[in-house]
């Protein structure tokens, strides 16, 4: 796989959301490239900030950008006077949509990984007529089905860890949501208290991915603390609420991705988000095509960097 020499930026700027939210965003490629949307994970997780290697430069526009309340943004969800209630599905919707208008842009590729790919898919599905293609990989709808398997399921393969952060809630709390008990101790005013939650937050997330092929020990938890909190605390706060979905909603919309083609890309082993998701939003979506990599856990894989890569180019020709 020929990879295309460093990008980095040519633009950076932030955009006010006229709420108090400030979100940063920026350029890479072409200006007069197609435009493309790196859609990030976590939720929280923040835009990657390595330059470009798979994306033809001369070809493309890629736009990233950190989710509220991450990465670059502000106010950082590390800050508990960070607003939450100013943070849900619609709101990172809106400001899609508020950057495509700012950026100029008619119409645009989303690429999106893991929640990036919830995100992706509830945007495409408001606003069909802007997107032109979708590549995601470690699909994941955040239904309460699948939030439920991934910290409580999950634990029959890790019950040692899962133990662990059953624990780190109180007591009276350990045979109730543990994400949602997780999202209380987020805002507690004790910085002490959201670190030591985040910190074991954090621990369940590295074990539930530890058993997976290609996977970098402590994935999830190598991150300075500020990030660390920031990232919990939008977790939990989005997990606990459903993403604010309806359960089984983006399957169920997938019909209003028919004219958009889509790329899936998914690894057998993912443990956090099992293959099943993938499998029935490729029945429900006409226009997607499913590649399941053998070798590969959440995290992925060369086998899956390179269906992306196939994906990338492949589109980067079509209008």
């Amino acid at each position: 796989m020929p990879l295309y020499p460093e990008t980095n930026p040519y633009d950076t700027g932030f955009l006010d959301t006229g709420d108090g939210n400030r979100i940063y965003y920026e350029q890479l490629g072409s200006p007069e490239g197609k435009p493309a949307l790196g859609v990030h994970g976590g939720p929280g997780a923040g835009a990657p900030k390595r330059p470009l290697r798979s994306w033809d430069p001369e070809r493309y526009r890629v736009i990233r950008f950190d989710q509220r309340n991450c990465g670059r943004s502000t106010p950082h969800a590390s800050d508990p006077a960070a607003d939450m209630s100013l943070n849900t599905t619609q709101h990172l919707i809106d400001d899609m949509e508020r950057l495509r208008e700012h950026l100029g842009i008619e119409k645009w590729l989303l690429n999106g990984a893991s929640w990036g790919s919830t995100l992706a898919l509830a945007y495409a599905q408001q606003h069909p007529e802007r997107v032109t293609e979708i590549i995601l990989q470690a699909v994941t709808t955040t239904r309460r089905s699948e939030i439920d398997w991934l910290y409580r399921g999950a634990g029959r393969f890790h019950p040692e860890a899962w133990d662990r952060f059953r624990e780190g809630v109180p007591q009276g709390e350990r045979d109730g949501d543990l994400v949602a008990a997780y999202a209380r101790l987020m805002e507690n005013p004790d910085r002490k208290v959201r670190e030591k939650a985040a910190v074991d937050w954090l621990a369940w997330e590295d074990a539930v991915t530890s058993s997976e092929p290609h996977t970098p020990a402590g994935m999830y938890s190598d991150q300075e603390v500020d990030a660390q909190v920031a990232f919990v605390r939008i977790c939990a706060h989005y997990f606990s609420n459903g993403a604010w979905l309806e359960e089984g909603q983006l399957l169920r919309d997938a019909h209003r991705l028919a004219e958009i083609p889509g790329v899936l890309i998914h690894g057998r082993h993912d443990m956090g988000c099992p293959p099943q998701t993938a499998w029935e939003l490729a029945k429900a979506w006409p226009g997607a095509r499913l590649h399941i990599s053998e070798d590969s856990g959440h995290i992925g894989s060369e086998s899956m960097v390179q269906v992306a890569w196939n994906a990338i180019e492949e589109f980067k020709n079509r209008r």
